[in-house]
């Protein structure tokens, strides 16, 4: 399956499933007289724009190298992660007004919910958590941090849901004063997670380097090649899904510039094609140190 066919099939199930579960729960939750599964339905209708930006960040991303854009448009996912994280954040905390509104500032008498909320609770925790996988299988095949992002939307609904199911449980046990308070719970579930994707963006969009176990496999790698006698200076940065490398290595100081030439392109071509996810390695190539004989 190609890449287009995956970012329309994901993008698909992220705002038709969404779009259902949340009227089934907004329903629920107004039949059923419960604010907690209110809060959980707009959680989900967030999910329906959030996988139209990953779907936008991720085709946009996609597109060639150009005179303006010579490195490519990689980052433009990183745009989207962050709209997505922002996105989740403005949910989590309208929910979270809202639960402390009722539950402080509410002038009648908490409802004891029916046991429709309830039924909807279990459903959704088992839709979305099943759209989480489905959603980050195909992430990770694309390399894709905006659809990372939109699948880790869909765990914080299913989170959400597990404190709606709890919430709406417990008051439906004459602790009606749960429900507004799983909202609260809620609320400090979706930031959370909104917190750590837009982290994830801005790192991504200051070219911040790899982890230390990336740059020692690669180190290795690197040194292992026929001609590399050692590395001189090795730095990563991250370039949306993308990495970018600039390496110095040092080979024999008396070969010749057509040898030492072809030692840096086998080396460069090798680590693209040992990391797929490495866009571009920039090579300089030094002379090794000459050895003093006599120690």
């Amino acid at each position: 399956m190609n890449e287009q066919r995956i970012v329309k099939r994901l993008s698909n199930v992220g705002i038709f499933g969404n779009v259902l579960l949340a009227v089934f729960k907004l329903l629920a939750g107004l039949f059923g007289h419960s604010g907690a599964m209110v809060s959980d339905a707009v959680h989900s209708f967030s999910d329906v724009f959030a996988t139209l930006i990953a779907y936008i960040g991720v085709i946009m991303s996609q597109r060639e190298e150009d005179k303006e854009h010579p490195y490519g448009h990689e980052r433009l996912e990183c745009v989207a992660s962050m709209l997505l994280g922002l996105i989740l954040a403005g949910t989590g905390i309208g929910i979270g007004v809202t639960g402390a509104r009722k539950l402080f500032f509410g002038s009648e008498a908490l409802e004891i919910p029916t046991m429709l909320p309830l039924i909807a609770a279990i459903i959704s925790i088992v839709v979305k958590e099943a759209m989480f996988w489905y959603t980050m299988y195909y992430a990770k095949k694309l390399d894709s941090p905006a659809f990372k992002a939109d699948a880790w939307h869909h765990r914080s609904d299913a989170i959400s849901s597990v404190g709606s199911f709890l919430g709406i449980g417990l008051a439906k046990l004459g602790l009606a004063i749960m429900d507004p308070i799983a909202s609260l719970v809620i609320c400090v579930f979706i930031i959370k997670v909104a917190y750590d994707i837009f982290r994830d963006a801005v790192n991504k969009m200051l070219d911040t380097s790899c982890d230390s176990a990336f740059e020692e496999k690669l180190r290795s790698f690197v040194e292992g090649q026929e001609g590399v006698e050692q590395i001189d200076l090795l730095r990563t940065r991250q370039f949306g899904n993308k990495i970018y490398i600039d390496l110095e290595i040092a080979v024999q100081r008396d070969v010749s510039l057509l040898h030492a030439h072809a030692i840096a392109e086998r080396v460069h071509d090798s680590v693209e094609s040992e990391f797929p996810s490495v866009k571009h390695v920039m090579i300089h190539v030094n002379p090794a140190e000459e050895r003093d004989e006599n120690r």
